[in-house]
């Protein structure tokens, strides 16, 4: 890695959301601190995993990076075709042109597909959007892109209820891609599918990082896709980022004691195996003693 240079720098990101009373008149009362004090750099051409456990802030970290969410505070530094450019800061008209550099793989392949549109719809969308092509050049950039992920040209006419599920994730990897961005965020991408469609999903995106040069910033919860298909992981706890390390070094030799405690859940492919709880963890309190 440290021959690239990083394509999305985060210094210091929070993303914290107020909390009001009931009632007639309403005043602040506490504040959920999702994206506390986050900084990590993301390289060019790798893939960063960020894990944890439900409510971690990992989505929101996402989330607020791509500026789907609006930062609290904090700094990210975007390697744009047109230069060096803060996300965190930068108006809501100048963030348009920058979509096409950077897009998203969402976790329900279900909902985030709009059903009543029909695939060449869904995917050629981005390119409507944006102006970048109509007509017969619009309907040939589809088709690639389909094909690029393992999808027929004829399936651009149907619509999405005709497709399993990892068909539809297939779908919006296409629509995701069709702008050849530089950066994708895959929420949870996998989570939803069958274990069999997860690696076919898996090896297409690594596939296509190879062919597109892309980054990935990968949220997942699941250890094992992560460890398969990340260069380096960013554990998350409670909007904290409290470690951060080359994949097999972290897998290897966790040091925080709550990513031994993910790492401690999960469990051997051999049932005859129980699991048993790590005696220093609990006596830490970061496992209860059930």
């Amino acid at each position: 890695m440290s021959d690239r240079k990083p394509l999305i720098e985060v210094k210091q990101l929070k993303k914290h959301f107020p909390i009001f009373s009931q009632g007639f008149v309403k005043r602040q009362i506490d504040t959920v601190k999702a994206v506390d004090d986050v900084s990590f750099d993301v390289m060019q051409g790798e893939t960063l995993g960020i894990v944890g456990e439900s409510g971690s802030g990992k989505t929101t970290c996402a989330r607020t990076i791509l500026r789907a969410l609006q930062p609290t505070s904090g700094e990210v530094w975007f390697e744009a075709n047109q230069g060096r450019i803060n996300l965190a800061t930068i108006h809501e008209r100048e963030l348009k042109p920058l979509r096409q550099e950077m897009q998203m793989i969402f976790q329900d392949p279900f909902s985030s597909l709009n059903p009543r549109m029909t695939v060449g719809d869904i995917v050629g969308e981005p390119l409507v959007i944006h102006k970048l092509a109509k007509g017969k050049e619009l309907e040939d950039r589809v088709v690639e892109i389909l094909e690029k992920v393992g999808m027929q040209s004829e399936h651009r006419m149907r619509y999405p209820h005709a497709f399993s599920g990892g068909q539809r994730q297939r779908i919006g990897i296409a629509r995701a891609l069709i702008m050849r961005p530089s950066l994708v965020v895959a929420d949870e991408a996998v989570s939803a599918l069958d274990v069999s469609v997860q690696a076919q999903v898996i090896n297409l995106l690594e596939d296509l990082q190879d062919e597109f040069k892309l980054t990935y910033i990968f949220v997942a919860h699941d250890l094992s896709v992560v460890r398969h298909i990340c260069d380096r992981v960013a554990v998350m706890y409670k909007g904290k980022i409290v470690e951060m390390e080359d994949t097999e070094a972290l897998f290897e030799n966790p040091k925080h004691p709550y990513t031994q405690m993910l790492l401690s859940a999960i469990p051997s492919p051999d049932p005859d195996i129980k699991m048993e709880p790590r005696r220093d963890l609990v006596e830490s309190g970061w496992l209860p003693e059930d």
